[in-house]
């Protein structure tokens, strides 16, 4: 492996990904944009590895050009005893590059070790690309989690999070056990920071005074201008109206209605729109959850974008603490629906839900893991009562056996049994 930088933080699925790249098979890496993956690999890379970087528009256009490129200087490396590592950064730029990759693999599979990285699973589907079926293991890297970045002060031990991460201890940030090498972790923010700027690495990392002006770039930049130069939609002035209004309503029930009506475009552009968020992994959706006995649930989903930080700068806000504190209920509430879902992709499985019925009854987050069911509710407060839990009291009520606890994440400073069922937790417990 190359040399670790000290200056750089560690990363939870660090371990698990360099593991999961000496197993025989071809390695693919997806997540957002500045989420850290090619830092990331490039560590866990051995210092010889043949790095390609298609982020470069010379060397993309030169693979474009010759779709045979990739085979013949994979064939030039000299062999080796052990397999020669190919790193090819923004794979999905240059979709013919996966049928070279496939041939490859499929001619020798001891010779190399492919591992490719990408920030958008869109032209790939678009193109009817090769996902190398049956010879791939597919990973993602999100932006950081609680356990990554810690609060700003070591708490108490609290109880069992809704939806621990493998290997943390009962503080969740403290996930390095007591006879490894210490972790460093990104610097603790309190979660109005969180709030306000989000969890991409190099914003958290970032001075304090360059953090708006380097989200309002990613959400120029990386949004807006890729999106045109990939030439992925044809009213361009449609879609930023459409991409300020979906992230001014993040976290909300997703209205295709209303949505087409304040921008102007179709119902079927706006679901278009919203499918190229994803396949950019720019957000998510929340499905309504449907394994209640109860009529008149509602069945659209919440749409989140996966960064707060982003949110706030497509939304046309200034990222910052004042934004933080005027929007701090409906901002903590994604927060804990964004920590839950990064989770649950790291874990590869379970499934996140929210249910809302139209007599106004709701539960921000269920948790489907297996055959149990964990009711999550959200509320900006210090001091959460049993009033707070009612839905979670009637919701742990109507499903006996699949649901035994629920949860109220909050501002309280200390865990707190709100009932024998039901546990208020601080937000850094999460």
């Amino acid at each position: 492996m190359s040399t670790q930088n000290p200056d750089i933080q560690d990363r939870w699925l660090a371990d698990t990904l360099a593991a999961k790249l000496g197993r025989p098979y071809i390695h693919i890496l997806f997540g957002a944009r500045q989420t850290g993956k090619s830092t990331l690999l490039k560590r866990l890379m051995p210092d010889d590895a043949f790095c390609i970087n298609f982020a470069d528009p010379e060397e993309r256009n030169r693979h474009i050009a010759q779709p045979g490129l990739l085979a013949r200087q994979c064939q030039a490396l000299p062999q080796k005893k052990t397999p020669q590592t190919v790193f090819i950064d923004e794979a999905q730029t240059v979709p013919s590059v996966f049928d070279a990759v496939q041939s490859l693999y499929d001619a020798d599979k001891s010779r190399w070790r492919f591992v490719l990285c990408g920030s958008s699973a869109r032209k790939l589907r678009q193109t009817g690309a090769n996902l190398l079926p049956g010879r791939s293991i597919l990973h993602h890297l999100e932006a950081l989690t609680l356990v990554e970045q810690p609060p700003p002060q070591n708490p108490a031990a609290a109880p069992a999070s809704p939806a621990p991460l493998p290997g943390e201890s009962p503080l969740p940030f403290a996930w390095e056990k007591e006879s490894a090498a210490p972790r460093r972790l990104f610097p603790a923010w309190d979660i109005e920071e969180r709030l306000a700027f989000g969890a991409l690495p190099g914003i958290v990392t970032a001075n304090v005074d360059d953090r708006a002006d380097l989200l309002r770039t990613y959400s120029t930049v990386f949004l807006e201008e890729e999106i045109r130069r990939e030439a992925l939609v044809k009213d361009y002035s449609g879609f930023l109206r459409f991409l300020q209004l979906a992230a001014q309503e993040s976290g909300q029930v997703i209205n295709f209605t209303t949505i087409s009506r304040d921008v102007g475009i179709s119902i079927p552009t706006v679901k278009s729109h919203y499918q190229l968020l994803e396949d950019m992994f720019v957000g998510f959706t929340v499905s309504a959850f449907s394994g209640s006995a109860r009529r008149k649930l509602l069945s659209s989903p919440r749409f989140f974008f996966f960064d707060l930080g982003i949110r706030n700068a497509a939304a046309g806000l200034t990222p910052g603490l004042d934004t933080a504190r005027a929007l701090a209920g409906t901002l903590f509430e994604q927060w804990v629906g964004i920590e839950l879902w990064k989770r649950l992709r790291y874990l590869r499985k379970g499934r996140l839900h929210h249910m809302r019925t139209t007599d106004g009854a709701e539960i921000d987050f269920i948790v489907e893991m297996g055959n149990q069911l964990i009711p999550v509710e959200v509320k900006w407060t210090e001091r959460p009562s049993l009033t707070d839990a009612r839905h979670l009291t009637t919701f742990l009520r109507e499903h006996p056996g699949k649901a035994e606890r629920g949860w109220v994440v909050c501002r309280c400073p200390r865990p707190e049994a709100l009932s024998e069922n039901i546990t208020a937790i601080p937000w850094w417990a999460l």
